[in-house]
């Protein structure tokens, strides 16, 4: 497991990362502000499980900042990179505080959660810089294969022209010995 770390700074969210991202991996920016995530939520208390989307395979998809979610999950998801897996201990202030949420949660409950940051996008219809940047790079890559692709296809016909003049030797030399052995024929 990796360092641990205080995101909140009075030790109400402690995130441990038990995978590290890749390092060129996107983290949520304001312009990727939407986070798709897979977690499993377990009781500090007695490791109860008591919520988790991996039984069904599911994302959890929400927005950073518009309090959808805990508190802590909003701390510190910001600092998760796509493909990390961490650790996120909450405690009640950062999570469900005095009220819990029952049956499931009860009040005063420190939390853990294993979460994994699976992609960061843009709000729908957003025509922010990174959209805009990710369409470019898209197009430019487009525009390397269609030059790649024209300079095979010139090569190909370089190739083909190469052969068609060699086969056009070639037949004139025959045509050329036809021709000496008509004239030698007819000498005679």
């Amino acid at each position: 497991m990796g360092d641990v770390v205080d995101l909140s700074g009075d030790g109400g969210v402690i995130k441990t990362i038990i995978r590290e991202a890749k390092a060129d991996a996107v983290a949520p920016t304001e312009d990727l502000p939407l986070v798709d995530v897979h977690y499993e939520g377990v009781l500090a208390e007695n490791g109860e499980v008591f919520d988790s989307t991996h039984e069904d395979n599911t994302i959890f998809s929400f927005e950073l900042g518009k309090g959808t979610v805990i508190k802590a999950w909003d701390i510190a998801l910001r600092t998760m990179k796509v493909g990390e897996v961490a650790k996120i201990t909450c405690k009640p202030d950062y999570a469900y505080g005095t009220a819990g949420s029952p049956p499931d949660i009860p009040p005063n409950a420190t939390l853990v959660f294993e979460v994994e940051l699976v992609a960061c996008r843009p709000r729908k219809g957003s025509s922010l810089g990174s959209v805009s940047e990710e369409r470019a790079r898209l197009e430019e890559l487009k525009r390397q294969r269609e030059l790649a692709a024209a300079a095979r296809e010139e090569e190909k016909k370089k190739r083909e022209d190469a052969k068609a003049a060699a086969a056009a030797r070639i037949q004139a030399k025959l045509d050329a010995k036809k021709g000496q052995g008509k004239g030698k024929g007819k000498a005679k």
